[in-house]
């Protein structure tokens, strides 16, 4: 074995490089997390091949007196703490003072500097961690960092370096989440000589998001502002429609700066869980402050994650915040329809210039399969209406044709009253049209202070036209049209009402003969046990049955149709990954009240008008009635202009 002996300064400079500077991003990062401490109102970023060869930082802060430059690339000097007690009330992003150090032990770095008191700046330059000389220069307020070829002393290092074009991807990334966590700050970003992202600094956060994201995403913003305890959220939750696959949209900060949490992550995807489909991820745009001592930043050496002092007071203030703000608003997807294309009619040859015909004696041809069944269409349709108007019975009319549905269906509804609601729409219609005089309404952006269609005040002001496919529900309110799904729907109403049974306790429990045996494993037995006494509060009725067995005798009434070993199982095993973070106990009640979505009614199975308007009514009565458990949409809605458009009644 080797002997024991302290390694000099040159390593050890490069072995700490190594936890700070992974990549040109990390350089970025710590530069420019430098330059907001320093009090700047306008930074700069520019890179070549990736920032491997080329690096530039330009701000506009204090900069860095003369005397001082040398000292503030020593490991361990900083401005910004004194003493460990310092460590407890972090307000700078930078405070370890490696920083520099490292950046300048695997790199050729040159320094230009000046404050608002000196005549003069200051030139710096050292590479290797080796100072290469010190001169005075004429400068602007600020600092300017220029960095080459980065790792050009560890070859070991560089290679490991991923292609420019994905280094360059990281360092936007970075300026993304510099921008958005400081909008007060101009940012500007510039890669092999093209500006790819160059903020205002005027200190709107919408405005950034815009100019990062664009303008699909800007437009389906939500603001919030919320104060819980210590903890003040603010910023904009996405609505449901702008959803991603993979986290990258998740932008939140702690006080400044960004942060990967598992805690915030999870409060923000689990207030969504109910507005999202699975696998999919919102975009949010969260500031979070809270005081320096609840909270380590000390914790990774890139500053990435951070500790909380109270985790369940930080997941409960996220997750209300963020719910509280998706419920505010009316989150019914609008529909809009796509302008067909215009298909050349393969039965209709152009015609050959020619002379002037004679006369055909062939008999004339079949219109095309098309024109067929519109005209059959509105030749049915035309005597529909006039067996209506005739008041012929129904019986009459369903003898006519055979197409359409017979009287004796009592689960759909009565033709009379939908011509009946036909005729009031078409005369709600009629007025409205004559009131304009032919002018055209021009478009505008929903005013969020109209009426709703989901306000609870105006449930028996909406219309319903009727079902089609068996699945959907149509309904008009005002001036759109809505198709509800009656699947979503249900188990929306299904999951909601038994989750609200199981906080007020208003439900009886129902026997099962013969029990339910459950035969757990360990780990399985020991999370029942755990979470016993809420199973017992919301009406099952379980008794051990032997080692690690159980006996299932009664469950809530309204999942006793449901009680099926399979179901229990896996509603145990989906506990498994909240006992780790020990988060909210109320989410044994979601677990058991998701089970309840497996009574809802399927599509394709029929529905009377009276059952459909009372799965309606109760959907409008429901905390969120706009996605169902499991984040499919259960209503979507149609706009009469979108319809108007469509059949160029407008342009």
């Amino acid at each position: 074995m080797s002997k024991i002996q302290v390694l000099d300064p040159v390593t050890i400079d490069k072995i700490a490089a190594g936890e700070v500077v992974e990549r040109p991003a990390s350089i970025v990062k710590e530069l420019a997390e430098n330059a907001i401490d320093a009090g700047a109102t306008a930074i700069t970023v520019e890179i070549e091949e990736g920032g491997i060869s080329y690096i530039r930082i330009a701000d506009n802060g204090c900069g860095i007196e003369r005397e001082e430059v040398p000292s503030a690339f020593l490991r361990h000097s900083t401005s910004k703490i004194r003493t460990v007690d310092d460590l407890i009330h972090i307000h700078s992003l930078g405070f370890r003072g490696e920083a520099l150090s490292s950046i300048a032990a695997v790199s050729q770095v040159e320094l230009i500097t000046k404050t608002a008191e000196e005549t003069f700046g200051t030139r710096y330059r050292i590479a290797g961690g080796k100072e290469e000389g010190l001169e005075e220069t004429g400068a602007k307020d600020g600092t300017t960092f220029v960095i080459r070829q980065l790792f050009y002393n560890t070859p070991a290092r560089r290679k490991f370096l991923k292609t420019p074009m994905t280094e360059a991807s990281h360092v936007s990334e970075l300026m993304t989440r510099m921008a958005l966590s400081h909008p007060e700050i101009s940012f500007q970003f510039i890669n092999n000589g093209q500006s790819r992202i160059h903020t205002s600094g005027n200190g709107s956060l919408k405005d950034v998001i815009y100019h990062i994201y664009g303008r699909e995403i800007a437009m389906n913003l939500i603001e919030i502002q919320t104060e819980a305890g210590d903890v003040k959220i603010s910023g904009f939750l996405g609505k449901p429609v702008i959803s991603r696959g993979n986290r990258n949209f998740e932008n939140y900060f702690i006080n400044g700066r960004y942060v990967k949490n598992q805690i915030v992550s999870k409060a923000i995807e689990d207030a969504y869980k109910d507005f999202t489909m699975q696998h999919k991820y919102p975009f949010v745009a969260l500031q979070i402050t809270m005081p320096g001592e609840e909270v380590d930043v000390n914790v990774h050496p890139a500053k990435l994650e951070i500790r909380f002092q109270n985790q369940q007071a930080v997941y409960n203030a996220v997750y209300e915040a963020v719910d509280r703000g998706l419920r505010k608003e009316e989150l019914i997807p609008q529909v809009k329809l796509e302008e067909p294309k215009e298909i050349p009619r393969a039965d209709v040859p152009s015609p050959a210039p020619a002379p002037m015909p004679k006369k055909e004696t062939k008999p004339p041809q079949a219109p095309a399969k098309e024109e067929r069944n519109l005209d059959y269409f509105m030749q049915k349709m035309k005597e529909r209406v006039a067996a209506y108007h005739n008041r012929e019975s129904s019986a009459e009319v369903a003898a006519k044709d055979q197409i359409f549905r017979p009287l004796q269906q009592a689960d759909r509804i009565r033709e009379a009253a939908v011509y009946a609601n036909l005729s009031s729409v078409g005369e709600k219609a009629e007025k409205k049209m004559e009131n304009k005089t032919g002018e055209q309404e021009p478009p505008r952006q929903m005013d969020l202070f109209e009426e709703k269609f989901l306000d609870r005040e105006i449930r028996a002001e909406y219309h319903l036209i009727g079902q089609v496919f068996d699945t959907y529900w149509l309904v008009e309110f005002q001036d759109n049209l809505y198709i509800i799904d009656q699947h979503a729907a249900h188990e929306r109403v299904l999951y909601e009402r038994t989750l609200k049974s199981m906080k007020t306790r208003e439900y009886t429990s129902q026997m099962i003969s013969p029990p339910v045996i459950l035969d757990l494993g360990m780990q399985e037995a020991a999370l029942l046990r755990e979470y016993m006494d809420r199973f017992l509060r919301i009406g099952f009725e379980i008794e051990e049955f032997g080692q690690d067995s159980f006996a299932v005798r009664a469950v809530p009434d309204n999942l006793f149709s449901l009680a099926k070993k399979d179901l229990l199982l896996q509603m145990i095993d989906s506990l498994s990954d909240e006992v780790s973070r020990k988060l909210s106990p109320e989410l044994i009640d979601e677990k058991v009240a998701s089970m309840s979505c497996k009574a809802a009614v399927k599509g394709k199975m029929k529905l009377s008008a009276a059952e459909a308007d009372a799965l309606i009514g109760e959907l409008l009565t429901l905390d969120n009635p706009y996605h169902c458990p499991h984040g499919r949409p259960t209503i979507i809605a149609m706009s009469r202009r979108e319809l108007e458009k469509k059949f160029k009644r407008i342009v």
